[in-house]
């Protein structure tokens, strides 16, 4: 297959209302999967009494792929975005790093200090119930929490470690985003444009079955190699394994976002994809029920087969979700210019209304289905609810990641390129 030339920047952002439904599904299935935290064995921050193994199974269809597809996504957006800073006067590079800053640094701290302590105080307090402390609510761990909190106290310990605060928990991805989004506007401001020229060498790279192919070599790489040197800890520094599957995944999105020809290889090998995604997940989600227990102990030649079928598991998903996504999710409108943005408010209270949500039902002892429900009921409800506050609030809706209205048509709004999370 020949290359495709990339479009002109001059003729104005495309759009990829493919990718925008994309991200919307990925996030509201990170919100069930986040409930269904609550109730697996995993660890998690708090935990119902009532754990149901046999949800872990159908967790693991998108626990291999879920953020890594959100990276990606977020990549392709970046890329629209500089289309855009290009098409109204250069100086991409240094646009694009304001708008990451503006748009990612708020959010951040507001979370980390504001949304993100909770979490941590009913870890505590449910740490502290299960230490047998009589009164949690007013042990010397909990009180004045959040100085504490904010100040880095290193007293909340259990045999399981210390809680480090303050801490991003799962704003990791916001914390993640930036520095990549700040790395590849440098990249954008140098000269002769090698992220382009870059772009056309992955194209070729992946036609035909190579869109397959050659990213599974490269996560299964990535599984024999530093995944198990550097465990996965969302830290940000030392957590090697995370950042070049990651920062690997948004650099990607970013070089084949503008690829007709890449689409194209999407839509074709959507099939094959999507086959191969329930063959892997199915090997995987079967070994890791079988050898579920603490102590149980696989065999060396196995755990490297599942280290390339998880890798396959990784990538099959992906691949099969942007083939049939660019098949049939090309069509905008009012509900997915609304969603597109309130996503990003969703992932950022989504956590904390869980976790609260959960706290005070689960005394209630209701049935466990009636429960969840009421669970996933609070936390979208409380989601729509921060992002209109958000929107009618001004520039203090950036603190949710929401920038100030701008006064455009819904026509010129539509021709925005998609909003990377």
């Amino acid at each position: 297959m020949s290359s495709t030339p990339l479009p002109d920047a001059a003729s104005g952002p495309l759009r990829r209302y493919d990718l925008d439904w994309i991200r919307v599904g990925a996030f509201f299935l990170l919100i069930l999967y986040h409930v269904g935290m609550l109730y697996v064995s995993w660890d998690f921050h708090v935990k119902s009494p009532r754990i149901v193994e046999a949800v872990q199974p159908f967790m693991m269809i998108t626990s291999p792929w879920r953020l890594t597809l959100l990276f990606v996504v977020s990549g392709a957006a970046t890329r629209f975005m500089v289309d855009g800073f290009e098409a109204r006067g250069g100086r991409a590079g240094r646009r694009l790093a304001g708008s990451r800053i503006l748009r990612l640094l708020p959010a951040l701290l507001f979370g980390m200090f504001v949304i993100v302590p909770p979490q941590s105080y009913y870890e505590v307090f449910q740490a502290a119930q299960w230490l047998g402390v009589a009164d949690p609510a007013h042990s010397p761990w909990l009180q004045d929490f959040w100085i504490k909190y904010a100040t880095g106290y290193g007293g909340w310990c259990d045999a399981d470690g210390c809680l480090t605060t303050p801490t991003w928990n799962h704003l990791w991805f916001v914390a993640y985003l930036l520095p990549y989004g700040l790395l590849v506007a440098a990249l954008v401001g140098l000269p002769g444009k090698p992220l382009d020229v870059l772009s056309r060498r992955v194209e070729r790279a992946c036609a035909g079955w190579g869109l397959l192919i050659w990213p599974i070599l490269w996560f299964a790489l990535l599984r024999f190699t530093l995944a198990p040197i550097f465990e996965v800890t969302h830290a940000f520094w030392g957590d090697w394994y995370n950042h070049a599957l990651s920062f690997g995944a948004y650099l990607f999105g970013f070089l084949m976002a503008r690829s007709e020809a890449l689409k194209a290889n999407f839509m074709r090998l959507r099939q094959p994809a999507a086959i191969l995604a329930v063959l892997a997940w199915a090997a995987w989600a079967t070994y890791a029920w079988i050898y579920r227990a603490d102590d149980a102990a696989p065999p060396e030649s196995l755990r490297h087969a599942m280290r390339v079928v998880y890798a396959i598991d990784q990538w099959a998903w992906i691949a099969a979700i942007l083939g049939y996504g660019a098949r049939y999710l090309n069509r905008g409108g009012p509900v997915l210019r609304y969603l597109s943005v309130g996503v990003f408010p969703f992932y950022i209270v989504h956590q904390t209304v869980i976790i609260l949500a959960a706290w005070y039902l689960m005394p209630l002892n209701l049935p466990l289905p009636v429960e969840a429900g009421l669970v996933i009921t609070a936390t979208f409800a409380a989601c729509f609810a921060a992002y209109e506050i958000a929107r009618r609030s001004g520039w203090l809706g950036l603190l949710l990641g929401v920038r100030p209205r701008s006064g455009k048509t819904p026509d010129q709004a539509a021709n925005r390129p998609p909003l990377p999370a």
